[in-house]
């Protein structure tokens, strides 16, 4: 059993039981349920995430993708200024990137004021902080690998005669 095929299928379904990988991989179960705590212990596995389809709620949520620009410490660099970010419960996603800016922040909130809050009183005062952009996320098409909607287009094309 290679680890990267049960790896594959749960990336793709966190929910297959110990007993449905073993029968895709024709595994026993009890291997199964060891090399997956084993990937729990060496965090290979971090997490086991849902996709939610906010907008079919009735929870407003608000979505917005934060560029920083930073000055890096000597001897550190990023890393005090990005535990100063990544520990705050609003952020669900940050990256160190190459280009322009330093960081691309993904934070979650009630409302745009929520957003602008967590922005004005929480980022912008972290030491180092150099310049902030906001984009707000108006619609999600495809999360994960998960496309939110699989309508069809319902438009009838021409045809087109020479």
């Amino acid at each position: 059993m290679k680890d990267e095929h049960i790896l594959a299928l749960i990336e793709k379904k966190a929910n297959y039981s110990t007993q449905d990988l073993a029968t895709i991989l024709q595994e026993d179960e009890q291997s199964i349920l060891e090399k997956m705590q084993e990937f729990e212990k060496e965090k290979i596995i971090c997490g086991y995430h849902t996709i939610i389809n906010w907008d079919k709620t009735n929870k407003e949520n608000v979505a917005a993708i934060i560029f920083a620009d930073t000055t890096p410490e000597q001897e550190v660099g990023y890393e005090n200024i990005a535990r100063k970010i990544y520990n705050y419960p609003e952020v669900e996603s940050m990256h160190l990137m190459s280009g322009k800016n330093d960081f691309i922040i993904r934070i979650n909130g009630s409302s745009m004021k929520e957003i602008a809050n967590f922005v004005a009183t929480k980022l912008a005062c972290i030491d180092g902080i150099s310049a902030t952009s906001t984009l707000i996320v108006l619609q999600t098409y495809k999360s994960n690998g998960f496309i939110y909607s699989q309508e069809e287009d319902k438009r009838e094309r021409l045809l087109v005669n020479p």
